[in-house]
């Protein structure tokens, strides 16, 4: 136990002597901070040794990595005081006449503030009232406010006075983990520390040393699991290991903890991606369903399946490190294996799909089934070559096959044309048979050429599978938001029209399809109303698609625009600047393009295309 661990008092007047690890081991001093966080403790060391002790200080660091701690440790060597030493010092194995309580948190001289619970700026200026006072025992007066980005703009406003020149026997110290939530012009008076993930070697470390003093028998791999779990959190992996003390009945097994977390066997994941990477479909589905009927969750299966991906990944540029201590030896000589038969293409297209298929198995009613889905998607993409070596391979074979002609066909001429579409699907039906197939047998999709007559032109893709003249036309064309307005407006709809213009950004459109944007109070119904109308006035299937791009802008924003072109415009003409000048107070409120009599001459095209822009004509109409 700690040098400042208090027992638990009963009613009873004994003690519960037992502590949750994450506080019984928290650590004290500098010494114990090293496990992970070195370059702070070596510029904090460096500081007080030369006497350079800054007013204000900045934690930040993820949950659970000692930020609280540090300002408990740093506050004790600021008020460091023995029978021997009275100053400020990072040496800290004796305990000081202010050690216990300040690091009890009951100190009167260190205020701890939770900027939560006291986000305001009356909270602040209790502070700055009081800082005019000298400590009533400590040498200096700490102020300690954690999760500091959680006061409100007025609150940080009427600190930064008193932060940036505070008083001799003032010291402050911030804690957050939102560093991009604190204004720049705190973050400019104080000395700004990075508390650092702790890696899963050190914490696999620190839960061995714990489990050893509490007299816990642990097995190295269920630690490795739990350090993976913690996510670079200490405090996080510490309640993962009593919990798991507690699970084990005073033992930590792997099994235990697999079973605990919902995690799979390691080695199993290793086998689900093996089967994965050689498109055994049948295989990796069996796998997935006996580590499902074990207990794993679909979810984490996935994850682990990712994490898998990206150590074998890593392991092809970078073998060492295989040396990680949090590794299983299964995981280090199948990894190294796999890194040297996979290819870097079939490995980040495995990566991007489970990425997409990770946030689907999570979201779905049935996440098994969508763990399934993913699964498959990935044996059946394993074996597809990248598109660079499919380009390859059809150059190659195309520059292989170039001076030869089914049927002699002589070079130019219509026969040309057809020998360049049948090479074409010639070549796409080689290359196709020359990427390797999964050793077991699976249904396979095959795409055959089909001969044509020669001098038929041979078209690819989807209208290969109907002739161009049965395609269905639509029975009126649109290009533009513009015209769809004008739809809405022949065909009496009003409110539809209404809410185009109001609401709607262009992304692309092309018959049979509208990709557009919406902004957040638009109504829920636009694009159902929107396509049913579309395949109404049009009798053609239209598919209506929601995009994240901006697009362009809706038509009123397109029309206010313009006006305000027009307005500007006008205020630049020579005879409407004389008009105001002659009237004052009178001013612009509309202008409006006289369209041109059918006698008139026809303006030249470059009249046109100003006038089309807005410029201000001779004969425009401009309100006063």
């Amino acid at each position: 136990m700690s040098d400042f661990e208090p027992k638990a008092s009963t009613p009873e007047g004994g003690t519960t002597g037992y502590r949750v690890l994450a506080r019984k081991y928290r650590p004290k001093d500098f010494t114990d901070l090293m496990v992970g966080q070195e370059p702070m403790v070596r510029t904090l060391t460096n500081a007080f040794e030369t006497g350079r002790i800054a007013q204000a200080y900045m934690l930040t660091g993820v949950r659970g990595v000692g930020k609280t701690t540090t300002a408990r440790i740093l506050a004790r060597a600021l008020n460091y005081k023995t029978a021997d030493i009275d100053k400020p010092t990072i040496d800290l194995r004796v305990p000081g006449d202010h050690c216990q309580a300040i690091m009890e948190g009951r100190h009167v001289d260190v205020i701890e503030m939770d900027a939560a619970s006291h986000t305001g700026i009356d909270d602040i200026r209790e502070i700055i009232e009081q800082v005019r006072y000298r400590p009533v025992s400590a040498r200096y007066k700490v102020y300690i406010i954690d999760e500091v980005h959680m006061l409100s703009t007025q609150a940080f406003n009427g600190l930064l006075k008193t932060l940036e020149e505070p008083p001799e026997h003032v010291k402050f110290i911030f804690a957050t983990t939102e560093i991009r939530k604190v204004p720049i012009t705190v973050l400019s008076r104080c000395q700004r520390f990075d508390l650092r993930r702790i890696s899963a070697g050190d914490l696999v470390g620190l839960f061995s040393t714990i489990a050893a003093k509490e007299g816990i028998e642990a097995e190295e791999e269920a630690l490795a699991m739990i350090a993976r779990a913690a996510e670079g959190s200490a405090r996080d992996g510490l309640s993962l290991l009593d919990q798991a003390i507690a699970h084990g009945g005073g033992t930590v097994r792997a099994e235990a903890v697999r079973g605990m977390l919902g995690l799979a066997d390691r080695a199993r994941i290793v086998d689900l991606f093996d089967h994965v990477v050689r498109g055994d479909v049948s295989a990796a589905l069996a796998e997935f369903g006996s580590q499902y009927e074990a207990g794993a969750n679909p979810t984490v299966v996935l994850t682990d399946l990712a994490d898998f991906t990206h150590l074998v990944t890593r392991l092809k540029y970078i073998p060492s490190a295989a040396q990680d201590p949090s590794l299983s030896e299964v995981e280090r000589a199948r990894g190294a294996e796999l890194a040297d038969s996979v290819s870097v293409s079939t490995l980040s297209r495995i990566w991007q799909m489970l990425l997409k298929g990770i946030p689907e198995a999570e979201n779905s009613s049935r996440p098994a089934g969508a763990a399934e889905m993913v699964i498959i998607r990935l044996s059946h993409a394993a074996h597809l070559p990248s598109p660079e070596d499919a380009a390859r391979r059809l150059l190659e074979l195309s520059d292989g096959t170039d001076t030869a002609q089914p049927g002699g066909a002589p070079r130019g001429g219509n026969g040309g044309g057809a020998m360049a579409s049948y090479r074409t699907a010639a070549v796409s039906q080689q290359a196709f048979e020359a990427a390797p197939r999964p050793s077991s047998p699976q249904p396979v999709a095959r795409l055959h050429s089909v001969p044509q007559p020669e001098g038929a032109p041979m078209t690819l893709g989807r209208a290969e599978a109907r002739p161009a003249e049965a395609q269905p036309q639509p029975k009126v064309q649109i290009n533009s938001l513009e015209e769809l307005a004008e739809l809405c407006t022949k065909n009496r709809d009003p409110k539809l029209r209404a809410l185009l213009r109001n609401f709607v950004r262009l992304v692309g459109i092309e018959p049979g399809r509208l990709e557009i944007n919406l902004p957040p109070e638009a109504p829920k119904s636009l694009v159902s109303d929107l396509q049913k109308r579309l395949e109404e006035w049009t009798e053609i299937r239209w598919m209506v698609i929601l995009s994240r791009e901006q697009g362009q802008p809706t038509l009123v924003e397109a029309d206010a625009s313009m006006r305000e072109a027009r307005l500007v415009d006008a205020r630049q003409d020579p005879d409407v600047v004389a008009i105001l000048a002659r009237f004052p107070g009178a001013k612009i409120t509309d202008v409006r393009i006289r369209a041109p009599a059918v006698e008139e001459e026809t303006p030249s095209l470059p009249a046109a295309a100003e006038s089309a822009e807005g410029d201000i004509l001779p004969g425009d109409d401009i309100e006063f």
